[in-house]
Order: structure tokens, then sequence, then C-alpha cells
């Protein structure tokens, strides 16, 4: 068979040519097999780091934020969380759908909204961590602020993800480029939580309390303008591939019938929920649940160090040892360190919890964003005439994981208010310091068991990855 020649496989498994295209090759086709430059790779990460270094912050320390510096009360920091990870989630899938029904400009079609969106998201994200002079109103403010800031990010976050597609036809060369861009999200994210770390807690109302005022006995134990060339022209080649004209929805459905993204997105929601509870849940429980209140940034800054040092591990472990495999060892690494810190809640437990937790939120980072393009070549190879339906895989990824996370964070938060929490108090009740150890320990280890026997499901092993990998190569 011809390279370039495409083909389609009928069920009785013969070939069958296709029509010629109507179309004339664009004198200027980008060669999208070629081995992408380190600087590309870099151009590309770097994209995806300020993203990181707000939701970092976020992530840590949004709620106790809300809790103990903005001083509204745990039930409405709960729907602030639930309602605006919520709203999120749900505009994830509709700026994909409007992406997929962008025109293609100078720039391609994912750019466009990437540097429409920028300066708003600075200005919304200003706000949210702004104390307004008024008291009454703040719960309002803060919905209203979240609510724009995860719209507008995900006007940007949507099509950067899908950006990975566009950048090689070769696996190897996107897996790569997927490390160095979860490298400088992660080196994002460790500055995003140094900064807002430190600022947190100068600003928090426990500051002044006693320094040991609380027992813990009652716990028991090439160049830019190349890679921007590179995704214009590639974008620009993808466009006019031969392709079969069919509605969104008609691709929707093709898109939730394929069964490696099903499942690959079922176990990774359950296992990011588990990461969120303990990310949103760690520096709270460091505050109120063990005597480690001084200690928190440090330990939030180990784990993301830990992080950053381990993604080049993970990538070469993937590579080594299969996808699959690195993330069940990845993923399983945290459980019994978290557990660990529950019983035994001392300085130099933490420490080690946070190197090993740094493994596990590397391999969560990266392993799932390094296997969709996996799952967007399979879906390719058993659709070939459906074109232009990436943006639907990342999106409504984003969506399903973002309105878990909602409502575990909602559900988390909700929970300490029937716990008795008490704003800005120095010691909080018993019950509020059992709770957050069940949320850190327990909770997460259940999820993270739960995502982890369904990715036991997931089809796309090495071999398959290979056969695919050959099979698009003939179909070229």
């Amino acid at each position: 068979m011809a390279k370039g020649e495409n083909v389609s496989h009928t069920p009785a498994g013969k070939l069958l040519k296709p029509p010629e295209p109507s179309f004339t090759k664009p004198p200027h086709q980008t060669v999208l097999d070629q081995k992408l430059s380190i600087c590309s790779k870099l151009c590309f990460a770097i994209g995806g780091a300020p993203n990181q270094v707000a939701g970092s912050a976020t992530a840590f320390f949004l709620q106790i934020y809300l809790l103990d510096v903005a001083q509204i009360n745990p039930f409405q920091a709960s729907m602030v969380l639930f309602i605006g990870k919520s709203w999120g989630a749900v505009s994830d899938p509709v700026v994909g759908f409007f992406i997929t029904k962008s025109k293609w400009t100078r720039i391609g079609r994912l750019m466009p909204w990437m540097v429409g969106c920028t300066p708003f998201v600075v200005v919304s994200y200003f706000y949210l961590w702004f104390v307004p002079p008024f008291t009454n109103g703040r719960f309002v403010w803060y919905l209203g602020f979240y609510c724009l800031y995860q719209t507008l990010i995900t006007c940007f976050h949507v099509p950067y993800s899908a950006l990975t597609m566009f950048l090689s036809t070769d696996q190897k060369e996107r897996d790569s480029a997927t490390a160095y861009r979860m490298t400088l999200e992660v080196l994002g994210t460790l500055v995003g939580a140094a900064i807002q770390g430190q600022i947190v807690a100068s600003a928090h109302t426990l500051k002044n309390c006693p320094q040991h005022n609380m027992s813990v006995s009652h716990l028991g134990n090439g160049s830019g303008a190349e890679i921007v060339k590179r995704i214009v022209h590639s974008q620009d080649f993808l466009s006019h591939a031969v392709s079969k004209q069919i509605p969104f929805h008609k691709g929707f459905i093709l898109v939730m019938r394929h069964g490696p993204y099903l499942t690959l997105t079922a176990a990774f929601l359950f296992i990011s929920v588990a990461i969120q509870l303990v990310q949103s849940n760690f520096v709270l429980f460091c505050t109120h649940a063990v005597d480690l209140r001084d200690h928190f940034q440090n330990i939030v800054l180990t784990i993301l160090v830990s992080a950053v040092v381990s993604i080049p591990l993970w990538q070469w472990f993937l590579e080594r040892f299969g996808k699959k495999k690195a993330a069940f060892c990845g993923i399983t690494w945290i459980m019994p360190f978290t557990v660990m810190l529950v019983f035994i809640p001392n300085l130099v437990v933490a420490y080690v919890v946070a190197v090993s937790s740094g493994l596990s939120v590397a391999a969560s980072l990266l392993l799932p964003w390094s296997m969709l393009p996996d799952v967007v070549d399979d879906f390719r190879l058993a659709n070939p005439y459906c074109k232009g339906y990436e943006a639907i895989f990342y999106s409504f990824y984003v969506f399903f994981t973002k309105f878990a996370a909602g409502i575990s964070l909602g559900v988390s938060t909700l929970c300490l208010e029937f716990a008795g929490y008490d704003t800005g108090a120095c010691r909080q009740p018993d019950q509020v310091a059992y709770t957050l150890k069940l949320l850190i320990g327990a909770a997460p280890v259940a999820f993270i068991v739960t995502g982890l026997l369904i990715l036991l499901l997931y089809p796309i092993s090495e071999d398959v990855r290979l056969r695919n990998k050959l099979c698009l190569e003939e179909l070229r």
C-alpha cells in the first residue's frame, strides 16, 4: 500500500479506496511526522505554566482562604467551590462545541481562543483573591468571580490541550511534548503554591494564635515561531483532510460510545477526585488536625518539588514498561503514605509523605494527558472519515473530572460545616479534626482503588498502541 493513500475497512475486512479529494494540497504543508526540536517542545510547554500557577493556588489555598481570610461560613464556601467547579465543568463541552464550529483564521482555529481570553483571565483571577470592603455580599462576590474565572480559563485550557494532537503524528513525539508540558506545568504549580502559600500564611487569621494551642492525642494514630507555524499549518492541513461532514451531536455520540475513552475517563475521574481531596484539605488538615500549621507551606512545596523531579522518571518508566503499568505504579504510591500521616502525625512523617505524594501527583498529571492521544488515534482508526472532533475528547474529559471534583469539594467542605467548623477560631472541635482525617486518608484511598479497578479494563496496551500507529501510518 502506498504511503499517503487513504483506505477504510469494511466489516468484512475488505479495503475500499475513498473518492479522491476535491482540493489541492496546501503549497506549504507541514511535515507532521518529523521530530520536534527541544525548543519547539519548550515553547509548547510554557503555554501551560501560567494556568497551573493559578490552578495550584486555588487547589491548595482557596478553601482555607474563603474560610479564614474572607471569613464566609463553611456552607457558603462549599457552595462557591461546588457551583464554581460545576460551572467550569459545564463550560468545557460548551467551549469544545464552539471550537469545532470556529472558522479557520490566519493563526489557526485554536490560537485565537487562547490569545483572546488571556487578559480577562488575569482580571477575574485578581478579583477572586481580593477581599471586598463589605461583608454581606461576599458570597455573591466570590461565587461570581470564581464562575467567571472557571469559564475564561476553560476558553484557554481546552484549545491548548487539544493542540497536542496537532504537534506531530508520531506518538513518541507527542508523548515527549506532553512530558515537557507536564514538567513546566508542575513548575508553574510549584511557583503558584510558593507565592500564594506565603500570602495566605501571612494573612491567615490563625497567625496570632498561641503556637501550641492544641493536642493531637484525640486523633489517634526549533523556536517560538517554529512551534506556532507548525500548529497553524497542521491545523490548516487537517482542515482540508478528506472527512465526512457529520453534525456535532452525532460526532459527540460517536466519541461517547468509544469504549477506551469511557474507560480512561472513568478511571482518572476517580483518581483525580482523590488527588483533589488531598490537595484541597491538606492545608486545613495541617492547621486543625495536627500541629503543623507553621510548616504547611514548606510541606506543600516539598510535594511539588518531588513532583517536578519525578516527571522525567515516569516518562522513562512509561516508555520502558508501558503507560498502563506506569499508571498503576505511580498512583498506588500515595495510598499507604497518606494513611501513615493520619495515624503518625509528626513533622518527619509529614515530609516523607510529601515526597512520596509528589511521585503520585506527577503520575496523575502526566499519564492521562499522555494516554488521551492514544485514545484519539484509536478513534480515528475506527472512524476514518470523522475528523475535527479532537476538542470533544479533551473538553469532555475535563468536564467529567471537573464536575466530579466540584462535587467532592462541595461535599467535603459541607462535611466541615456539619462537623461544627468555627470560622476564624484558633481551635476547632474534635469532630472537625476527625472529619479532616477521613478526607485525607480513607476517602482518597477508596477513590483511588475504584479508579485503578476501572483502569484494569483499559484495552489499549502497548501492543495495541503500536498496531494503531502502524495502521495510521499506512492510512496517511
